[in-house]
């Protein structure tokens, strides 16, 4: 199984079409459908549906395609690794980072990262916490952003403690849910979570810290954004982090709580899977996050 056929696949499923794929590689339209074939009958199955529209993925296309990306994604990170561990800073680094980090860490560090180390191209995406660590298992990004899991497998992930996080609840101003002063008040109110399951919001973790059931989600978001639209836009209760919550874009439409239990506390990491953290540009990217959270906690 060659590995210029294996990327031609990848290419034909991530463009939809043939043509696009060839174009993307630089190779000729034939060449290209001859290396699908090749694999086609190399596995004895179809690989790809062609049609006037474009191609997609059979079943066993779709297997071959998502081992052929991690495969391609590995041999690229090994790439610049060697360079790296050369003296050569060059390549890539992709970094998985929540809303919270993104505001408070991430411009300090690219500023000081990307002007010691200007060969090295940063891709930065925000990332809910829950796929964040999914993405992060499956090799995706280099470094996740978030807030420190509880629970791991004894060596699992690679994790540098950063900076505390203080979870706050929030409603709309003139909700009439801003009178409460318990939790317990707020039980039965339309809480929206962030997450693709109830498990995954914090709120829940925040009533079961007090005794409390954890209350039903209403509503359930997967950005930072939808968050706060919902919240500003109707009468959500939500949880969000202190700052983003006290930030002047939030704070002019949404008030934070003041409760008599104390708020849900979690910790800031950088993590990354035990074979990236040996990188040179994975090492120098977390030392330059850490010192850019040290300057963020004397500030705060």
């Amino acid at each position: 199984m060659r590995l210029v056929a294996l990327k031609a696949l990848v290419a034909a499923v991530e463009e939809g079409s043939l043509r696009g794929a060839a174009r993307r590689l630089g190779v000729s339209q034939p060449a290209l459908t001859k290396a699908i074939r090749e694999l086609e009958r190399e596995l004895a199955a179809p690989l790809v549906l062609r049609s006037s529209t474009g191609v997609v993925a059979t079943a066993q296309g779709k297997v071959l395609y998502e081992r052929a990306r991690a495969a391609d994604r590995e041999l690229s990170t090994a790439v610049d690794e060697i360079r790296q561990l050369g003296g050569a800073m060059v390549g890539e680094l992709r970094v998985g980072a929540v809303p919270l980090a993104l505001m408070m860490l991430i411009p300090e560090t690219l500023r000081t990262f990307s002007f010691e180390y200007p060969d090295i191209r940063l891709h930065v995406q925000e990332e809910l916490y829950v796929e964040q660590l999914s993405r992060l298992r499956r090799g995706e990004v280099d470094v996740a952003i978030g807030p420190q899991p509880a629970g791991l497998p004894p060596g699992e992930l690679v994790i540098e403690p950063l900076m505390p996080i203080t979870m706050v609840v929030v409603v709309r101003k003139g909700s009439p849910w801003a009178r409460a002063r318990t939790l317990s008040e707020l039980a039965e109110a339309r809480w929206v979570f962030t997450g693709s399951t109830d498990g995954a919001g914090y709120a829940r973790h925040l009533f079961e810290q007090h005794g409390l059931s954890p209350p039903r989600a209403s509503a359930l978001v997967n950005s930072t954004l939808g968050l706060l639209s919902l919240i500003c836009g109707g009468d959500y209760v939500g949880l969000m982090p202190q700052p983003i919550a006290l930030h002047p874009l939030a704070a002019n439409y949404m008030v934070t709580l003041k409760l008599r239990e104390a708020p849900f506390r979690a910790t800031l990491a950088a993590m990354s899977r035990p074979q990236s953290a040996l990188s040179p540009a994975v090492r120098h990217f977390v030392a330059h996050l850490g010192r850019a959270a040290h300057q963020m906690r004397l500030l705060l």
